[in-house]
This record gives structure tokens, C-alpha cells and sequence, in this order.
């Protein structure tokens, strides 16, 4: 596919949208803040489970609908082992708790409540659950990984970042 709008992806007979443009190339006109980013991001990361590192993402990113971020991420995932399956209930992890253990189940909740802040607090039954399963220094790795998907999204959806392009560990 490329970026054209008038361009169209065929595969056989089926003829799909054309592919939108994006808005700016955030990284090219802000390239200091790009470097942070990555930076922050990359200590963000450190001490996490890369599959539930991952699975954090995936799940901010469908609330954010960034689709640049959930073709990177699940594509990141799925490099690293982790199950269409378990991607594909991230959606609907609240009727699908069985494909989760306790700890990503509190993580994923923890990242809900903090990707949509709108509701005007993170419960303090939702934090507490987290604090039980991660020591502190990891669920303040674990914060700061909610923190930085929510910035990359905020960033992706504003700019119309377009998705389908992404290579796995691209930009790792």
C-alpha cells in the first residue's frame, strides 16, 4: 500500500479503501521531543514482562484507537510469541479473564483506568489490585509504560499515523 488517498490495496478481487494521509511526520518536525520519547519510552520498559509490556500497549491503544499503535504493538507481540488468541480477547478481557493471569489482568485493568482518566480518578480497588501484584518499583515501570502508549497514542491519532507499514522491532 503506499500513502497516495487514491491508491487502492487489491488482494484477488476485493478492492479495499485507499489508504488515508497522514496529517505530519511528527518525528521529522519535532525531532527532540521524538529522541525523548524514545528514551523514556525505553526506561519505561526496563523490568516489565515484555509480554505484558506488550499486551499494555495493545490494550491502551484500542481504547485510544490509535491504529498505528495497535498494528505496531500486535505485530511487536506476535514476533515475541504471544497468542492471536490472547490478542484477540484483549478487547474483551473483562468476559475473557481465563486467557489472563491475575497479575496481566490487573495491569490491563490498571491501564484502563488510567488510559481513561475522564471518569476523573484511577479506583483506588483498581490500584490496590496492581500494588498486590507488582512490587512498587515494578508498578511504577508499569505506570510509566501506561503513561508513555497513552503519549505515542495521543500523538499517533492526532497526526493520522497510518497503519499497515510496520515492520516488527522497527523501532527498538
Amino acid at each position: 500500500m503506499n500513502s497516495d488517498t487514491s491508491a487502492e490495496k487489491t488482494t484477488g478481487s476485493v478492492a479495499y479503501a485507499p489508504e488515508h494521509t497522514p496529517r505530519m511526520q511528527f518525528a521529522q518536525h519535532a525531532p527532540e521531543v521524538y529522541k525523548a520519547m524514545i528514551r523514556l519510552d525505553a526506561a519505561a520498559r526496563k523490568g516489565l514482562d515484555p509480554a505484558l509490556y506488550e499486551l499494555v500497549k495493545i490494550r491502551a491503544s484500542q481504547i485510544n484507537h490509535c491504529a498505528f499503535c495497535l498494528d505496531m504493538h500486535t505485530k511487536d507481540a506476535l514476533a515475541a510469541g504471544e497468542s492471536v488468541e490472547r490478542i484477540v480477547q484483549l478487547g474483551a478481557w473483562e468476559e475473557s479473564r481465563h486467557f489472563y493471569t491475575e497479575k496481566e489482568l490487573a495491569a490491563i485493568a490498571l491501564t484502563e483506568a488510567v488510559t481513561v482518566l475522564t471518569d476523573g480518578f484511577v479506583p483506588d480497588e483498581v490500584y490496590e489490585k496492581a500494588a498486590r501484584h507488582f512490587e512498587e518499583a515494578e508498578l511504577a515501570q508499569l505506570i510509566a509504560a501506561i503513561m508513555m502508549i497513552n503519549a505515542w497514542n495521543r500523538i499517533g491519532v492526532t497526526t493520522r499515523m497510518v497503519p499497515g507499514h510496520y515492520q516488527p522491532g522497527q523501532y527498538k
